[in-house]
């Protein structure tokens, strides 16, 4: 059971935002058993503003995938923040990728690699990579790029 998650993150030099506070009637977190459900999260940045705009409006492709990133770091953050530690995170289980995005953009599943290639960084390409989808959407709240949310196992 060594896990080494803090140590990844610590040698990437990676900077988590605040975990963010829900702006609706949700949780952001829930842990049933060995399992912790994440909310859909959103980009937040280091001074808690969003990453705005649409995919193949505002964005481009590569600025998609870094929103998609910075989701994955606020998810970290939010992870660190209320269960303790990445440590404690046995593997990623599954992840939904929403991407705000104009209706001809077909690379979906390129944007929230962003997200999924920091996670198999952090927990290895055995315990980072789970089962996955990546769709598009016409519109995500406050106009943001992408929301992701997730299911792990916790040790």
């Amino acid at each position: 059971m060594e896990n080494k998650a803090e140590e990844k993150l610590a040698a990437l030099g990676l900077e988590l935002p605040p975990a963010p506070t829900p702006l609706g009637v949700y949780k952001p977190y829930l842990i049933d058993g060995k399992y912790l459900y994440l909310s859909g999260h959103g980009p937040v940045q280091s001074d808690k503003s969003l990453i705005i705009g649409r995919i193949g409006r505002e964005l481009d492709m590569e600025q998609g995938k870094l929103a998609a990133r910075q989701v994955g770091l606020t998810m970290l953050s939010t992870i660190k923040t209320h269960v303790g530690s990445l440590d404690k995170v046995k593997r990623v289980i599954k992840v939904l990728g929403m991407v705000n995005c104009t209706p001809e953009f077909e690379r979906h599943p390129y944007i929230i690699n962003g997200c999924s290639e920091l996670f198999a960084a952090i927990w290895g390409e055995e315990n980072g990579i789970g089962v996955r989808s990546a769709v598009g959407f016409g519109s995500l709240p406050d106009n943001i790029p992408v929301e992701i949310e997730a299911l792990f196992e916790l040790y």
